[in-house]
């Protein structure tokens, strides 16, 4: 018999945080956010949650294959025995804050508040303390990866009250850039590029950084993998995805690696290996299975050639990595298996990211994400007492507008507003960026075409 009273639940921290992020709902609603292809109806082509259970997989693969061939690899003993670990985590909470269609939802994020910025001064409104320049940032550079620590450290239900009361390692491995928007874009560095945090999570870092020991512009070491594993998997899995919808070939990505080959001796290997498997798949089966193992072919040789480059990388710069003065990607373009991977973005982005089908739905999404914005926006602010985040709304419109954001991102807005820390206007800009990126992209969709029925009405 098993005692079922005694203490069974043996996992160690860190494969606490993998479960609680597993069974999130954010990890679930990432099913229906796009990766490429916005609104997809083949369920072969990857969404946002394929996508990073992808870099899950290849980011514990990766740990696995380094602390089975270099031991002490990071670090500790217990370090090489925690990091697939941690690495599978982040590789699945990496994209947790990115709003509907992509980076195009980011984009029209930005451009709604700077709009609104030059037509009404939304920074500054009458009655209400302004909102400072540093922290107008946070919005006008609104970043998919600041809303993810968010959504991690605060915007989730758990016991503790911190989200979903991860550990400081895992939060600070899931930060890609250690920055807010107002220090963003400034120096060499790979983890000052873009925002990594918004200023109400300010505290939160300061906790990470006091756990463990890492300071601004300080990437934690693991986090170099996690970037890599996002890189191999978008460069690679977009292509395969474009082969899936018939926009391109397998032998039209094959000529291409060709052509672009040049002097790169290592994608000319590449290139003469994928030939020969072509031809065995030609030999050996019908088209349409041909068609299939030939995708396969340039999945696992592409990949399997990024996996070791990323390895090596990490390898070769495992001091400077360590003692935080390492700058660049580990699929850094000036190494020839970094320059397979620009190759590889660019047939990406000329065939699959620019499709007129891609742009076609992020057009219409860039279109409903802007009512929408508009519409939160009333529903939030036109208040009978401006002071009051509790007053009753104006109209009944705004009233169930309103009504229809979630109770955790009400609930957060409303105490944070009484906390009085930020600018009560800061906290609205925040419970709208905080509702319009929870949003999946059906949902966004079918709202905005409820809601505009409903103010026409």
């Amino acid at each position: 018999m098993v005692d079922t009273t005694g203490p069974l639940d043996v996992r160690t921290p860190f494969e606490h945080d993998y479960d609680r992020l597993m069974f999130s709902t954010p990890v679930r609603r990432m099913a229906d956010k796009t990766q490429v292809f916005p609104l997809e109806k083949n369920d072969g082509v990857r969404t946002r949650l394929t996508h990073s259970y992808e870099v899950a997989n290849l980011a514990r693969s990766i740990g696995n294959r380094l602390v089975r061939t270099k031991p002490g690899i990071f670090g500790s003993p217990e370090g090489d025995l925690h990091g697939p670990t941690v690495l599978a985590t982040v590789g699945l909470a990496h994209d947790l804050g990115n709003p509907p269609f992509g980076h195009q939802g980011e984009n029209e994020i930005r451009r709604w508040f700077e709009a609104k910025a030059t037509a009404s001064d939304i920074f500054m409104p009458k009655g209400m303390d302004g909102v400072t320049t540093s922290l107008q940032q946070d919005f006008l550079k609104f970043e998919g990866n600041a809303q993810t620590l968010r959504l991690l450290s605060r915007l989730q239900v758990s016991s503790g009250g911190f989200g979903l009361d991860l550990t400081a390692t895992t939060l600070a491995a899931v930060m890609k850039y250690t920055v807010p928007a107002a220090k963003a874009g400034k120096g060499a560095n790979a983890s000052l590029k873009k925002p990594g945090f918004m200023m109400s999570e300010a505290e939160v870092v300061e906790w990470v950084r006091e756990e463990t020991g890492l300071q601004e512009g300080q990437r934690h070491p693991l986090t170099w993998l996690m970037e890599a594993c996002d890189d191999i998997a978008y460069s690679v899995l977009d292509v395969e995805d474009a082969i899936k919808k018939s926009i391109v070939s397998a032998e039209d990505v094959l000529a291409y690696l060709h052509r672009e080959a040049k002097k790169n001796e290592y994608i000319v290997g590449i290139a003469k290996q994928l030939t020969k498997d072509f031809e065995k798949a030609d030999a050996h089966a019908s088209p349409t299975q041909a068609k299939e193992i030939k995708a396969s072919y340039l999945r696992t040789r592409l990949i399997e050639a990024l996996v070791v480059t990323a390895t090596s990388a990490f390898i070769e710069h495992q001091k400077a990595i360590f003692d935080f003065s390492h700058q660049v990607a580990l699929l850094d373009e000036r190494t020839p298996g970094g320059e397979l991977y620009e190759k590889l973005k660019g047939f990406a982005k000329s065939h699959a990211y620019n499709h007129p089908s891609v742009l076609r739905t992020e057009h219409l999404g860039a279109v409903a994400l802007s009512k929408l914005l508009d519409w939160f926006w009333e529903g939030i602010t036109d208040r009978q007492k401006v002071e009051d985040p509790l007053s009753r709304r104006r109209t009944a419109f705004g009233s169930y507008v309103y009504a229809l954001i979630s109770d955790n991102y009400r609930h957060e807005f409303e105490v944070r507003a009484g906390a009085k820390k930020l600018p009560l206007r800061y906290a609205e800009m925040q419970l709208l960026t905080d509702m319009i990126s929870g949003m999946t992209d059906g949902f966004a969709m079918e709202l905005f075409t409820d809601l505009e029925h409903l103010r026409n009405a």
